[in-house]
């Protein structure tokens, strides 16, 4: 199949899907994607299992295609991160910028060794003999909230705007941290040694400090770009530059392209550069950027919901699965609170703040490119899937769930100022 072949066949079952939620279940769009696509991956397996010919074979070459780990790593995440950094209110990120450090690095830091822990009990308990370092890869990949899904989450809530910045802040600068742990740790996996504080933090300092400079100084030469002209279509083509080179340039450089966008897209949206914009390009960059990302939001959600046709099913593994469940929702809650338990112990809103980051803790198609990315071996199956029903749990589960939460918080009449 052509790459317009392939294009078309998933924004074809992407609207369709779409469609059918809007007429049916009224879901939020990227939630009611991912459970059509649910029910039709599940419907192939169900015909593959009872007939002698099903299109279960047809659909895994076309995932094959696909290929989700290139797709969203070497490409749609850019964008995506992007037009989600550019939406974030910069003032008061900067307000918060210290419980967002805390929660992006230490309590990233914490997610993956909490999580690895519990799991490797939950393994050992189900005889699965799966190392240490395995254990912490895993961790690594669930550790990342989704900025793809929590972002756009934000935008329907109407949190306050210092949790909102809070919110997403934390989102897209801890994949970066994530990805550096995952690609230390399955190289300590792979080579079957021990990790070293001084390796992990080079390669945190280089990936993550290297991939903010260059999203800044990236950032500042569209800034500039942006003051030279007064058409709004050069102002489109330099913000498509700037996201696509700022990744670009820092994967060359083995830095963290998701870092340099985020940084980049913060820069973009900032005043100095809105103010630098003309009055037609700035509505129609910000028009576009929010058809870019509900696009590639639609076409990632198809492409998880069919990723159930990789799996492989067994008993154990899903029992392991079911148990992984509850203890990421716990992991999450536990590396929130004692990553920002300095910030809030004498806060009266900590409650609040606490509970929504930790329910609103939502996995991704990041975690799950990750998860397809592992090489060949024995641990893989069972770490794909249990990764796959992490970031379809919190999807569905906690997606749904999550606006009564913050109804209870901060409810209507309270979203537009911060309590406390």
């Amino acid at each position: 199949m052509t790459s317009l072949g392939l294009f078309a066949l998933v924004i074809g079952l992407a609207s369709l899907f779409a469609l059918l939620n809007e007429r049916l279940l009224r879901l939020p769009l990227t939630i009611g994607i991912l459970l059509f696509s649910l029910f039709a991956a599940g419907g192939l397996l169900l015909a593959e299992a009872l007939l002698p010919w099903s299109g279960a074979g047809q659909a895994r070459a076309v995932l094959a295609q696909v290929d989700l780990p290139h797709t969203l790593l070497d490409g749609g995440l850019a964008f995506l991160l992007f037009a989600g950094a550019q939406t974030v209110d910069v003032r008061a990120l900067w307000g918060r910028r210290y419980s967002v450090l805390a929660l992006a690095v230490l309590g990233t830091f914490l997610a993956v060794l909490l999580f690895a822990l519990g799991i490797w009990v939950v393994f050992s308990l189900l005889g699965f003999s799966v190392s240490f370092p395995w254990c912490v890869v895993l961790g690594a990949i669930l550790a990342p909230t989704d900025p793809v899904s929590v972002v756009g989450m934000l935008r329907r809530l109407g949190l306050p705007g210092p949790i909102q910045a809070l919110f997403a802040g934390e989102s897209l600068l801890n994949d970066g941290v994530g990805v550096v742990i995952f690609t230390v740790a399955l190289s300590v996996a792979i080579e079957g040694g021990s990790a070293h504080a001084t390796r992990l933090a080079e390669a945190f300092l280089w990936e993550v400090g290297g991939g903010l400079l260059v999203g800044l100084l990236g950032g500042g030469l569209a800034v500039l770009g942006l003051r030279a002209v007064q058409d709004q279509h050069v102002e489109l083509l330099i913000s498509l530059t700037l996201a696509s080179g700022v990744y670009s340039v820092a994967a060359v450089w083995g830095m963290s392209g998701p870092i340099a966008v985020v940084a980049a897209g913060l820069i973009f949206g900032a005043p100095v550069a809105q103010a630098a914009l003309t009055p037609h390009g700035r509505v129609d960059l910000a028009g576009f950027w929010s058809h870019v990302d509900e696009v590639l939001n639609a076409l990632l959600f198809v492409i998880i919901g069919f990723q159930l046709l990789s799996l492989s099913f067994s008993l154990p593994v899903m029992l392991a699965a079911c148990l992984a469940l509850p203890l990421a929702v716990l992991v999450r809650g536990a590396s929130v609170f004692l990553a920002t338990l300095p910030l809030y112990v004498l806060r009266q809103e900590r409650f609040g703040v606490l509970a929504v980051l930790t329910g609103g803790g939502l996995r991704g198609g990041i975690s799950l490119a990750l998860a397809l990315s592992l090489p060949s071996g024995p641990e893989r199956e069972l770490l794909l899937f249990v990764s796959y029903s992490v970031v379809v749990f919190t999807i569905l589960v906690q997606g749904m769930t999550i606006k009564p939460l913050v109804q209870k918080f901060y409810p209507v009449g309270q979203t537009g100022r911060e309590k406390g």
